[in-house]
């Protein structure tokens, strides 16, 4: 069957959309479907794209296409919309450096169903539902009526309390009445009579938390702030604009622009004016306080709110709960997940990066509880009309009273989303959830009496296909996949491994077990864990979860119970019930699998210590040898030897635990005198940005030494703000740290940072060869690249192939030099399987390079969003092809030895 999937789409939740369309393509079984990408991009646009562009890290990444781009004196970067009025042929232009427009009478040569996985207005309101069912196009998910109502959540408010739903208590602001100003003082009175503070403020046709305040204290300046983030308007006043300065002006301006946290652009000015580029804004801004006596200019985006939702603020446990449809079509409700926030808003990093929030599964409720929400949940599944699957979210008081709001009639699609996280706790993996998805979706269709014939034998063909699946599974090959770690990475290891994992179990070829690595650097423990501890919110759930079932907890009577119920669906997409957690050894490893993936990020992992232990049992794994290992894992050595090779790098050295307790004056001097201030300082054998900081004086020279020689866990809440640590960013307690210069454009006509991945293979004689993929550019918003932007969807910024020049021959020529330097790195460091080395590049006059290298990565993060899947797309693998290609080294490597 060939599965049309639809995403990205003109809405603020564009980028999430995005990124799930990427993770049902890698994730849809092979066995069953062909996945077609359609972009739909923000003027409406489909778009038949190009597979490679699926792994860019955001849309901006690649559409509009370069050669789109004005002049930006500022790097300010923007969406379709901000090139302004386009014509047809312009927009023509656009699309085909993407792929190909598909106009809606074409969509049946190219898919026989569409997967819906784009969000907000356009794609959850009913419109693309309508558009689908016009050309006779099976979709996912709920009908034209149900998006309809789950795409206003004014609309809900009422149809809840027809229902007999409790609901918090609401009122509305109309732009109208808000926009004359005058009277917002008393909207903000009578709200504080009506419904008591803290006030919730939203946006009400948007997702993902965005246009979401609360405001807790009777302050005006912060309702009224709150209020215009949801109206997505902005007023800019001109002393405090001209105050900050142009570094922070152009924060701001990036902040304003933003389409999640900011307003987005094109925004209308209060004279009628359309300002399309965020450029074009900023000059606008600097001119008008610059030379009239303007104080203040008031935005407002072309597509803001017509009204403003006001709700009573509800005290309790806040949760949200998928509810499916067995093929009866009777509603089931999945465990409900707690939702453990950090801050008062569940946002978009919150939701979308690991670590920062916890998801709790089920709920931390007595089992009653627990039921009730099920129940409450599954009636407003029926009454609402919802099919195939929904997400609904709500709050428990600590009286059990039950409140829903804002059911969602899709969810997002990301491998840390709620969508993926509760169907493992019925044996579903992500993959045999879509196929679920797809078949109940198609049998919702039926029902509507609309193309009876054919989607009777789509549905018989999709049947006789999942049979015949699970009857050939044990012929794959089994791939261990550990995850994991205990190091300050082990959270980003727990998502490069379900990412291998995912994108193992759609293939016709592999069959992978997930295998969590716990312990310390004395004794490793392995377990065997199922896909619903796997998907556990981060590696220190799942290990919590891991040691429950090692002390003889049981699986929860309310997990139980819902196994039961959805037994039928267990059965027909997994042919097998879910296990719980078993303790391994290394032997036993080397009888449940075939190779193993090692997914850990740092130690262990990187450092060579597993690499023996599955070396003594001859079982074959991904990336380089031992001793290469040992090496690469400490940036030190690493650089002491590029260096004896003559390669260039930082000027460095350690910075130890024993110097530093001796006599810290004397210590920090010493620092002082070999590198001048601002200086780089970094743990030697972390990575993922790790503890990595610029350092630019002694205050902050103390705080990182403070921090990295502690003796206890916890941080010094001083030292963490001094070096502006963010929300549960982990530091690690290290016996010394990394010293390097901070390298600078010194005199280069252009300077960047690089960062380039690599596949080795064996040629027919045995040796070895390295084939260097285009490197990214890669732009850190602040001082280093933070984590979000290497690894959550939709930040930060990867340009592949970097921008080392504007003519496209000079540019290749400076890339070969780079690549070639790197392949001599990987070759002096005798690199193996795949690598990350990242780097800085000076281009010289007369185009000379010198490439300093920063670091090696022998186990490269391969979360969804990593840049080299980016470079791997350009030399034509998809992920999958990338990961295979990795195993097929190790396997064959394997042999060689065995032969040996």
């Amino acid at each position: 069957m060939k599965v049309g999937i639809i995403f990205g789409g003109p809405s603020r939740e564009r980028e999430i959309s995005f990124a799930g369309g990427r993770t049902v393509y890698d994730n849809l079984d092979k066995s069953l479907f062909e996945a077609v990408p359609v972009f739909v991009d923000s003027l409406g646009n489909f778009i038949l794209l190009d597979w490679q562009f699926i792994y860019k890290g955001t849309i901006r990444d690649f559409y509009p296409p370069v050669e789109a781009l004005p002049e930006n004196e500022h790097g300010l970067q923007i969406y379709l919309e901000s090139l302004g009025e386009l014509s047809i042929a312009e927009q023509d232009e656009i699309i085909s450096k993407a792929g190909k427009r598909l106009q809606p009478n074409e969509f049946k040569q190219h898919f026989d169903f569409a997967f819906l996985a784009l969000h907000g207005p356009y794609g959850e309101d009913g419109s693309i539902q309508g558009l689908l069912e016009w050309y006779h196009i099976p979709y996912s998910g709920s009908g034209i009526l149900p998006s309809a109502i789950g795409i206003d959540k004014a609309a809900q408010k009422e149809m809840l309390k027809q229902h007999g739903f409790p609901t918090p208590d609401y009122r509305t602001i109309q732009y109208a009445s808000w926009n004359g100003k005058q009277n917002r003082r008393q909207i903000f009175e009578q709200l504080k009579t009506d419904l008591s503070l803290p006030l919730v403020l939203k946006a009400p046709h948007q997702g993902s938390s965005i246009g979401v305040s609360i405001i807790k204290e009777d302050d005006f300046d912060a309702f009224e702030a709150g209020v215009e983030r949801s109206f997505f308007t902005k007023t800019i006043y001109k002393s405090h604009w001209l105050a900050i300065g142009e570094e922070k002006q152009l924060t701001s301006m990036k902040q304003l622009v933003d389409i999640r946290e900011g307003i987005g652009m094109p925004v209308v000015l209060e004279d009628g004016n359309i300002i399309y580029h965020p450029e074009e804004l900023f000059n606008h801004i600097n001119h008008t306080f610059s030379s009239t006596a303007t104080d203040s200019i008031t935005l407002t985006n072309v597509e803001h709110e017509q009204q403003v939702l006001v709700e009573a603020f509800i005290q309790g446990k806040e949760f949200s709960c998928i509810v499916v449809q067995d093929e009866q079509g009777q509603p089931i409700a999945l465990p409900p997940t707690e939702i453990v926030k950090g801050s008062e808003v569940f946002d978009y990093r919150s939701k979308y990066l690991p670590g920062l929030s916890r998801k709790i599964t089920p709920i931390n409720l007595p089992t009653d509880q627990i039921q009730n929400i099920r129940k409450a949940t599954s009636k407003l599944f029926t009454a609402f009309g919802f099919n195939v699957y929904a997400r609904l979210d709500g709050f428990i008081t600590d009286n059990g009273d039950i409140f829903l709001n804002d059911p969602n009639t899709t969810s997002g699609m990301l491998p840390s989303s709620f969508f993926f996280h509760q169907a493992a706790e019925i044996g579903l993996n992500p993959s045999q959830f879509l196929t679920y998805i797809i078949r109940t979706s198609v049998a919702e269709r039926l029902k509507t009496g609309k193309d009876t014939v054919k989607l009777t034998r789509l549905l018989q063909k999709l049947d006789k296909s999942i049979k015949d699946e699970q009857a050939h599974r044990q012929e794959k090959i089994r791939v261990g996949v550990i995850m994991g770690g205990y190091s300050s990475e082990r959270h980003i290891s727990v998502e490069s491994g379900r990412n291998i994992y995912e994108k193992l179990s759609s293939s016709t070829k592999y069959e992978p077990l997930p295998i969590f690595l716990t312990g310390n650097n004395e004794a490793h423990r392995l377990y065997s864990i199922p896909i619903n501890i796997m998907l556990k919110d981060n590696a220190d759930d799942i290990k919590e979860k891991v040691l429950y079932f090692e002390q003889g907890g049981k699986p929860h009577p309310v997990l139980a119970q819902i196994a039961g119920e959805a037994a039928s669906i267990t059965r027909k997409y997994t042919g097998r019930s879910l296990q719980e957690p078993q303790r391994i050894t290394y032997e036993q490893l080397k009888n449940l699998v075939d190779v193993v993936f090692i997914a850990l990020h740092g130690r262990p992992g990187e450092d060579g210590a597993l690499q023996q232990e599955l070396e003594k049992l001859y079982i074959p794994y991904n990336g380089s040898g031992i001793r290469s290992s040992q090496v690469t894992i400490n940036k030190y050595e690493t650089n002491e030897i590029l260096a004896k090779h003559g390669v260039s790098v930082a000027k460095h050295a350690m910075a130890l635990k024993e110097d530093w307790l001796q006599d810290k004056e004397a210590f920090y001097q010493s620092i002082e005198q070999g590198f001048p201030y601002p200086f780089i300082a970094k743990p030697a054998d972390d990575g993922c940005s790790s503890a990595v900081k610029k350092i630019k004086n002694r205050q902050e020279l103390d705080a990182f030494a403070t921090l990295i020689f502690r003796e206890m866990e916890e941080l010094d809440t001083d030292c963490a703000r001094t070096l502006s640590l963010g929300f549960k960013e982990e530091f690690p307690n290290k016996a010394g740290f990394l010293v390097e210069t901070l390298i600078s454009r010194n005199g280069a006509k252009h300077f960047l940072e690089v960062t380039g991945g690599l596949l080795t293979k064996y040629k027919p004689d045995g040796t070895v060869n390295y084939e260097v993929f285009e490197a990214s550019e890669a732009l850190a918003e602040g001082e280093v690249l933070s984590l979000e932007e290497k690894f959550l969807a939709g930040e930060g910024q990867n340009i592949t192939p970097a921008r080392y020049a504007a003519d496209p021959q000079r540019r290749q020529k400076i890339s070969d030099k780079v690549k070639e330097d790197l392949k001599h790195v990987a070759q002096i460091l005798n690199i193996e399987g795949y690598a990350r080395i990242d780097a800085f590049v000076r281009v010289l006059e007369n185009d000379e390079v010198e490439t300093i290298i920063i670091e090696v990565n022998s186990l490269p993060g391969m979360t969804p969003a990593t840049c080299i899947f980016h470079q791997t797309a350009i030399n034509g693998y998809k992920p999958y092809d990338f990961i295979d290609r990795i195993l097929t080294y190790g396997i064959e490597r394997n042999r060689m030895k065995a032969e040996i």
